[in-house]
C-alpha cells in the first residue's frame, strides 16, 4: 500500500495547498492512506474543531499534534470529538485524547499511527522510547502497518527512534523543525525514516513566519508578535511504500508549490 505522510501543515496558507493539491497528489501516487501533522494549522499555533474538520474533508485520514498542541483552547473539543487527532503519546496519564489511533485505509488494510515528542529542548514529558515501545505493543496486535510521527527538535533523537523502531514500525518520520531534510532511506530491517518531512506553508518565511518579524527578534532580543508569511506556498511530505508484513519497500519526498 502506499501511504502520504504531510509535513507541519501552517496556517491558512498550509491548509489552502493541501486542500488545492491534496485530490490530485492522491490520484497520481495512487494513495491509499493519509497523516498530516496538524499542531501549526490554525492561525501558525494549535488545531481549532473548524480547521481539524476542514482538513479532514480535504482527504486527511489521520491529523497528528507535538509542543503546540495546546495552544488553542478548541483543542479540548477536538480530542473529545475527533478519534483520528493523535496528540504525543508521552504526555502523563489522563490528559486528554490518544496518543495512537487504528484506521482502516481504502484497501481496507488497518493502519497504526503513533505520535511521540522528543525530550531535548522541549517539554520534558515520559520517555519517548518505552513510550513507543508500548504503543507498538498495542498496535502490533491489531496491524502491522505502523507510522511513527516523531515530533523532536534534536537529530539525534530522531535518528535514535528510527534506530530503536527499525524492523518494528513502517516508517519513523520526523517532523517540528520545519526544514525537509535529505536522508530519506529505509534502514536495514525495513523501516522508511527520515529525520525532518519539512514544512506545509509559505516558502518565502522563517518557519513559516514573516521573516522581517523573525529578523527583528534575532537583532533586538525582543519579544514580537508572530505573522504568517505570504507569497508562494509549499507542500512538502513523503510517499512511504509498504509490504504486506508492515515493512518499507521504498520511501521518496514529494514537494509542490502553490503560488
Amino acid at each position: 500500500m502506499n501511504i502520504l505522510f504531510i509535513g507541519d501543515i501552517v496556517g491558512r496558507p498550509g491548509r489552502k495547498i493541501v486542500k488545492t493539491l491534496l485530490k490530485e497528489i492522491i490520484r497520481e501516487e495512487a494513495i491509499d492512506f493519509v497523516v498530516a501533522n496538524g499542531e501549526n494549522a490554525a492561525g501558525g499555533f494549535g488545531l481549532t474543531l473548524e480547521v481539524c474538520h476542514e482538513l479532514l474533508d480535504a482527504g486527511i485520514d489521520v491529523i497528528t499534534l507535538g509542543n503546540h498542541t495546546w495552544d488553542n483552547r478548541d483543542i479540548h473539543r477536538v480530542l473529545e470529538e475527533v478519534d483520528c487527532v493523535v496528540r504525543p503519546a508521552n504526555y502523563p496519564e489522563g490528559t486528554p485524547g490518544s496518543g495512537y489511533y487504528l484506521a482502516e485505509s481504502q484497501t481496507g488494510m488497518l493502519v497504526g499511527v503513533i505520535n511521540l515528542m522528543g525530550q531535548v529542548y522541549l517539554d520534558p514529558l515520559a520517555c519517548p522510547f518505552r513510550t513507543a515501545d508500548q504503543c507498538v505493543n498495542i498496535l502490533k496486535k491489531k496491524t502491522h502497518i505502523i507510522l511513527v510521527d516523531m515530533h523532536a527538535e534534536a537529530t539525534s533523537e530522531k535518528v535514535a527512534m528510527g534506530w530503536h523502531l527499525d524492523g518494528q514500525v513502517t516508517a519513523v518520520l520526523g517532523t517540528h523543525t520545519h526544514i525537509a531534510t535529505a536522508d530519506a532511506r529505509i534502514l536495514p530491517q525495513g523501516t522508511g525514516y527520515i529525520t525532518d518531512v519539512g514544512m506545509t506553508g509559505p516558502r518565502d518565511s522563517v518557519l513559516g513566519i514573516k521573516p522581517e518579524i523573525v529578523l527583528e527578534k534575532f537583532l533586538t532580543k525582543r519579544p514580537v508578535r508572530f505573522e504568517l508569511a505570504g507569497g508562494p506556498v509549499e507542500l512538502n511530505g513523503v510517499v512511504i511504500e509498504a509490504n504486506e508484513y508492515g515493512l518499507a519497500t521504498a520511501i521518496r519526498r514529494i514537494h509542490r508549490m502553490l503560488e
